[in-house]
């Protein structure tokens, strides 16, 4: 099944419904994707996403690269088959690494230099081998080696990471066409845009990319520290530039207001660490908001962590059992507390694809921020 991606509906507050499709499978947007840094969300199985219902997760290039490496990976077939994952996988480039292993690393026109976290040897990044890199990992959405800046950023430093994400994407792009003639794959590269917050730098990235014509584009650099109102800003003029049939992308945004709002802005697909990381320190999410599962208050509270959700663990387990097993230090905390904040995020994602379809999103986000900030 080649990559096509096909606008549904628009709902009148600007919100979009869509449909990805790729070889290993349909995607509904807009979707979350769970983190998989290294071939795995942490403390759940492909086995459970593929039970929730998720059918697109994401992956890195950089932890990918270390560890287990190309050879294996290679070896195994690709990352799909060896991690038994037979849905769709988006693989970032490593550039937000770069960023936030910064004391690590070198950069100049030519690509990244940077020393293992791991055993501290050298490699090289450059915009040509990471798409190689994706290509071996086989994952079905591949993202150019970009610079992501930090917040706040000068605006020589945003301008000089603009020209460098334009010329990496340019040189992505041209390898990607002979490779993709050479193997045969039905994979496709994603622009990621920079540009900090200064809507010029982002608007001259925006144009620049769109001329390159890739399949989709995303939006990086963003919730790395910036006041949201500056966020929200970015992403309305994004959405007056981007092509109107392409999928948007916003790259480590993960509050559920957060994703919300960006939905609002024509926002298509989402990623973050958030919802699995606070899951297995013991914070989970619910439809009244973030609940801290480990907190005294819930020794002998036998209801459900969310009263609105289905979910295997709502239906079996309670906040005191689930209190229990973090303060025994058992692993079986973090995993049912993983299970149920992914399985909220899926049901909101589905949430929002219904009201969308229905031209009702400003009504439904006005009754469920209402509902949901009471514990914020």
């Amino acid at each position: 099944m080649p990559f096509k991606f096909e606008l549904e509906y628009v709902d009148p507050s600007g919100a979009r419904a869509g449909r990805l499709e790729t070889d290993h499978g349909v995607i509904e947007t807009p979707a979350f994707m769970p983190v998989g840094t290294q071939g795995t969300v942490k403390t759940l199985s492909s086995e459970d996403l593929r039970e929730m219902g998720y059918n697109l997760i994401l992956s890195n290039t950089y932890h990918l690269y270390l560890r287990p490496g190309e050879e294996i990976l290679n070896e195994a077939g690709g990352l799909h088959r060896f991690m038994s994952w037979d849905r769709a996988i988006l693989t970032d480039s490593g550039g937000y690494q770069v960023f936030s292993l910064s004391d690590l690393t070198r950069i100049n026109d030519d690509g990244v230099e940077f020393r293992s976290h791991i055993d501290g040897s050298k490699h090289l990044f450059t915009p040509e081998r990471v798409v190689d890199i994706q290509l071996t990992i086989g994952s079905d959405i591949m993202m150019v080696l970009d610079q992501c800046t930090s917040y706040p950023c000068d605006r020589a430093t945003a301008e000089e990471a603009v020209r460098r994400t334009i010329n990496w994407a340019e040189r992505s792009a041209r390898l990607y066409g002979t490779r993709i003639n050479r193997t045969g794959y039905q994979r496709v590269l994603f622009a990621i845009i920079q540009g900090s917050v200064y809507r010029d730098l982002r608007t001259e990235c925006a144009d620049e990319l769109i001329k390159l014509d890739f399949p989709g584009y995303a939006i990086g650099g963003l919730s790395v520290g910036e006041p949201k109102g500056e966020m929200l800003e970015v992403l309305e003029s994004m959405n007056e530039m981007l092509p109107e049939g392409k999928p948007r992308y916003l790259m480590g945004v993960g509050f559920p207001t957060d994703i919300i709002e960006a939905v609002e802005r024509g926002v298509d697909l989402f990623d973050c660490v958030m919802p699995t990381r606070n899951a297995r320190n013991g914070t989970v999410f619910t439809s009244k908001g973030k609940l801290v599962v480990k907190n005294a208050v819930f020794t002998d509270d036998f209801t459900p962590l969310d009263e609105n959700c289905d979910c295997k663990v709502c239906r079996n387990y309670s906040r005191a059992y689930l209190r229990h097993l973090f303060n025994a230090g058992e692993m079986l905390g973090p995993r049912l507390a993983t299970y149920h904040s992914l399985y909220f995020y899926l049901h909101l994602m589905s949430k929002m694809r219904q009201v969308i379809r229905e031209g009702t999103f400003r009504e439904w986000k006005e009754e469920f921020l209402g509902r949901y900030m009471e514990r914020e």
